[in-house]
């Protein structure tokens, strides 16, 4: 019979960091916004499994109370982000950040 092996803390973190870092390559190298966004809607992520699992290791809410307020920031940032897209398509009729710069005065 298997014995079901119960994951430590260590183990979210491990999970939360290779999630973090393959949303800080997707950010640095990819040119399209939307990729752009949900790369950083992982990197959001990984630090809530991070407030998860030290809530549950230390027996307190808080870090759960936090990953709501993340969440808030998080469709927040999508909604301002995607309208930031929308007029960059109306006005350049593109969408691949390298011409940002011709938006300057």
């Amino acid at each position: 019979m298997l014995s079901a092996i119960e994951p430590t803390t260590s183990w979210y973190l491990i999970l939360s960091a290779v999630l973090f870092g393959i949303g800080t390559v997707g950010v640095l190298v990819r040119r399209n916004p939307l990729v752009m966004f949900m790369c950083i809607e992982l990197m959001l992520l990984s630090v809530n499994i991070n407030f998860v699992a030290f809530s549950r290791f230390l027996g307190d809410v808080s870090g759960q109370v936090f990953v709501f307020f993340i969440m808030v920031v998080a469709a927040a940032e999508v909604a301002v982000g995607l309208a930031i897209l929308m007029m960059l398509y109306r006005n350049m009729h593109t969408t691949d950040t390298s011409v940002l710069n011709k938006l300057k005065f």
